[in-house]
């Protein structure tokens, strides 16, 4: 097994380097791709906005933007997951655990620098569109996409961070250095941007059907600005734009929850993107080379001991606060969380996946829980690539129709609307659960079994204004932990010109 400490080492070097050669705004040329035939052609032009969706496979071993690396920086610092494997491995993923996370820690960095370099990409290729020649509505289309990219890495920029350097527009090689570009702006500048973002991708992108597989469409667009605005409390909004989505028609649950995060429907249920999907990362060969995150199913993987044949590194490992938030009978539970079966006599089958394979007993791996939303079989679904374990194709869903219905019910709590009793019992239909009334409790408390290790816990206790109560215990203190430190090596890079977290 490759050393998570090597990783993390190769890393942070390539990123680093990467950074003080060049620094964070300036972006690599996208293959052999001129910007004179983007100006000028549509297929090009497609082509320099597919360079912008490969983003989300930046980073290498980790990935850093929307994968493994993001995964430990909102699931681990939740309650619905600790660190796993053992206790000395990864120390950066410890920090975030239980609080001790300081302005050095390798996670962040590298995160910081993946969502800036894409959103560098991303303002070149929006740069170029602006100024090409063809159809102004494929244009417009073109850059909906774009923005809409830009929209979502800045949202994670925002919760993980605050306010951060306002990047827009590609700068003249003369002001590449000046304060515009290495000063935080607010974060109420940023959200401006955000939604500003989200809302030019709703207005021109076509609903769901229309676009390519995987490609950001209306309605993606308007669940997330439906999302934003809900960390905004303009409730209006939310339900506006989540009513919009739910009206489309272009979206339904799939019948089992079981079969959501399977690569392949089952008997026509679920599978990669299914009926409930909305936006969700494309993995695997056909997709485009290296489109894959690295390390984000092997890495919370089964753990093994000894010379067993292990799944992966075994990060991420759901907690047992998380298996006593569901409801009796919740389908679920099981569905999200591999159960590892206690020792038991030779002959015993253990612990059987879906797919048959067999993890033999608690005393054959680290953790006493996974995530199977996480889990890839090498036995039922498409292989890794190159035969690398750290490559196995699974996709990663962002966004799903049960979080709009989910986002609606809230925000018709918050404004005295009859539906969130009708949304939220959608959901809890499907999970084979009772009637229950919208209130906010119900309706947060739904949020958590539902989206349970989809990366949304942490930043749901934030903004909820329950972090402090909730993690506590886990050392989260208020006035600090609501945002993570901004990373040393970056401040550097800007001659001290950005300004760190308090407490940090």
């Amino acid at each position: 097994m490759i050393s998570i400490q090597r990783i993390s080492i190769i890393l942070t070097a390539t990123i680093v380097l990467s950074a003080c050669n060049k620094s964070f705004l300036e972006v690599e040329p996208q293959g052999k791709l001129t910007e004179v035939q983007a100006l000028q052609d549509p297929g090009a032009a497609e082509k320099l906005v597919g360079g912008v969706y490969s983003t989300l496979y930046f980073g290498g071993f980790g990935n850093t933007t929307v994968g493994f690396l993001m995964v430990m920086a909102t699931d681990v610092a939740s309650d619905d997951s600790d660190k796993g494997s053992t206790p000395s491995d990864f120390p950066p993923a410890g920090e975030i655990d239980n609080f001790t996370v300081n302005p050095n820690n390798f996670i962040l960095n590298n995160l910081w620098s993946g969502h800036y370099a894409a959103i560098g990409r991303a303002n070149r290729a929006i740069d170029i569109l602006n100024q090409s020649t063809f159809d102004e509505s494929v244009k417009n289309r073109l850059i909906g996409e774009v923005r809409f990219l830009r929209g979502l890495y800045y949202f994670n920029m925002v919760r993980l961070f605050g306010g951060v350097p306002k990047l827009i527009r590609v700068p003249d090689p003369s002001e590449g250095n000046s304060d515009e570009f290495q000063t935080r702006a607010t974060k109420e500048d940023i959200y401006a941007v955000i939604i500003e973002d989200l809302q030019f991708a709703a207005d021109n992108l076509p609903l769901k059907g229309v676009s390519s597989l995987g490609r950001a469409d209306k309605g993606a667009a308007e669940s997330y600005l439906a999302k934003v605005y809900l960390y905004q409390k303009n409730y209006q909004k939310a339900f506006d734009l989540s009513l919009s989505v739910i009206n489309s028609g272009k979206y339904r649950l799939v019948d089992d929850y079981n079969f959501i995060f399977r690569e392949k429907p089952v008997n026509g249920i679920g599978g990669i993107n299914n009926s409930e999907s909305i936006f969700e990362v494309q993995t695997g060969i056909n997709v485009g080379e290296n489109a894959v995150s690295p390390l984000f199913s092997n890495g919370q993987g089964a753990r093994g001991r000894g010379g067993w044949n292990d799944l992966g590194f075994g990060f991420n490992s759901p907690s047992s606060d998380l298996v006593n938030a569901y409801e009796a009978g919740d389908t679920r539970r099981n569905a999200t969380i591999i159960f590892i079966t206690p020792t038991l006599p030779a002959n015993s089958p253990g612990t059987v996946l879906w797919d048959g394979f067999r993890i033999p007993s608690k005393d054959s791996v680290e953790n006493e829980r996974y995530s199977y939303k996480a889990y890839h079989s090498a036995l039922a679904e498409s292989p890794q690539i190159s035969n690398n374990k750290d490559t196995k194709p699974k996709n990663i869903r962002l966004m799903r129709y049960a979080e709009v219905l989910l986002i609606h019910a809230e925000a018709a709590a918050n404004l005295g609307n009859g539906n969130a009793t009708t949304m939220l019992n959608m959901v809890r239909s499907r999970a084979n659960l009772p009637a229950s009334t919208g209130t906010i409790e119900n309706i947060w408390k739904e949020r958590r079994v539902e989206l349970a290790m989809e990366q949304d816990r942490f930043f749901d206790l934030v903004r909820q204004g329950r972090a402090a109560t909730v993690l506590g215990p886990k050392g989260f203190k208020a006035g600090k932990n609501e945002l993570y430190p901004i990373p040393q090596v970056q401040i550097d890079l800007s001659g001290n010109r950005l300004t760190q977290n308090p407490g940090y």
